[in-house]
């Protein structure tokens, strides 16, 4: 496990930041998707960070990344428990997400793929899934 403790909502900029500096979307984020993001490491350099939107019973996990001299040292594992924690919290019973690299790392998550016609409408009216993500992102799911 991370020694790095995950903290709840980093500020906008930081998260900016760091997911463009993973060529992840971030031109979408608002002040209020911060709510639920978490984040591991100093607050205006963020070492690690994933975020949800909500979407009533389903979340869409999006935003995952950390810093590359900390990957395969259970952060990003941390991260993703952390979100879906939140996210059950929330009342969702499911989370999805879409990844053009990362496939194989959720897959060992519990996560499994799903046609993307299959998203729920909530999923499909988010910017990251209608404009942002390119067609050949894998769409994932996992059942909370």
């Amino acid at each position: 496990m991370p020694t790095e403790p995950i903290h709840a909502r980093p500020s906008r900029q930081a998260a900016v930041l760091l997911l463009e500096a993973a060529s992840l979307p971030a031109g979408d984020l608002t002040d209020a998707h911060m709510e639920h993001f978490f984040f591991s490491g100093a607050p205006s350099l963020p070492s690690g960070i994933v975020g949800l939107e909500l979407c009533g019973q389903d979340a869409l996990l999006r935003s995952l990344t950390v810093a590359p001299t900390l990957r395969s040292k259970g952060l990003g594992s941390a991260l993703v428990e952390r979100a879906e924690t939140h996210a059950r919290s929330q009342g969702a019973r499911s989370v999805f997400l879409l990844t053009t690299t990362a496939e194989e790392f959720f897959r060992r998550r519990g996560y499994r793929s799903v046609p993307r016609e299959n998203a729920p409408p909530g999923i499909r009216e988010t910017r990251e899934f209608a404009d942002m993500c390119p067609a050949s992102s894998a769409f994932m799911v996992k059942t909370l």
